[in-house]
């Protein structure tokens, strides 16, 4: 995808990470690995994408867990917002769609 030139960095604010870790027991490096796994699907958000565009990751870990991640580019950066593991449903259609 075009948003996604190699190489790229990750930016994570003091907040968005901790939140993830508590509410969704994910690590960062979990939610990094996902972007570096194929395959990995990327759709606009649009319901989100007021002030900035964003985007949803739908891929793997390393460990083979599914997760779904909101995301931004800012300064060349790909910006977290938030990650979750899939739902049912994503995770059928990240399946159907691999």
């Amino acid at each position: 995808m075009e948003i996604l030139l190699l190489p790229f960095e990750f930016e994570w604010d003091k907040y968005n990470t901790r939140h993830v870790k508590i509410k969704h027991g994910i690590e960062s490096s979990e939610c990094e690995e996902v972007f570096f796994n194929m395959p990995l699907t990327i759709r606009d958000d649009i319901s989100h994408s007021r002030i900035e565009s964003r985007y949803h990751a739908l891929g793997k870990t390393n460990t083979g867990r599914v997760l779904l991640i909101a995301f931004t580019i800012r300064n060349k950066k790909i910006r977290i917002i938030t990650a979750r593991d899939a739902s049912k449903k994503e995770r059928k259609i990240y399946y159907e769609t691999t």
